[in-house]
């Protein structure tokens, strides 16, 4: 049976120069694309964070990670939105499936302290 829906994690950065009601709304215009496209996991707002690195002259961004589930054709899309948005510097779309358990921890192998001298 074909999958039908699979699970996303989304990563994205809103600039924080144009203050905070401005990165609030693209905040909120990403949350609701995503609600009425898929089913969306709790949204953890990172808030404003010092970037690793300056992305067009800029030190801080105000950072956002949303989980979801959807079909397959909605993450391009979303990808498609992100990248014509003003004010959204950096984005990430990672497929949560691809993601196995780790394997359980191999207990050491016993050694033979004692050995029969033959």
């Amino acid at each position: 049976m074909a999958k039908i829906t699979d699970r996303y994690e989304t990563v994205f950065i809103v600039t924080v120069e144009n203050g905070e009601e401005f990165t609030a709304s693209v905040v909120e215009k990403f949350k609701t694309l995503i609600g009425e496209n898929s089913v969306m996991g709790e949204v953890e707002e990172w808030g404003k964070r010092r970037l690793a690195y300056p992305i067009n002259d800029l030190v801080e961004g105000y950072y956002v990670l949303i989980p979801f589930e959807c079909k397959p054709d909605f993450p391009a899309e979303l990808d498609r939105v992100y990248k014509i948005t003003d004010g959204v510097m950096r984005s990430l779309i990672v497929c949560r499936d691809d993601v196995q358990p780790a394997a359980p921890k191999a207990e050491p192998k016993e050694q033979g302290g004692e050995q029969d001298a033959q």
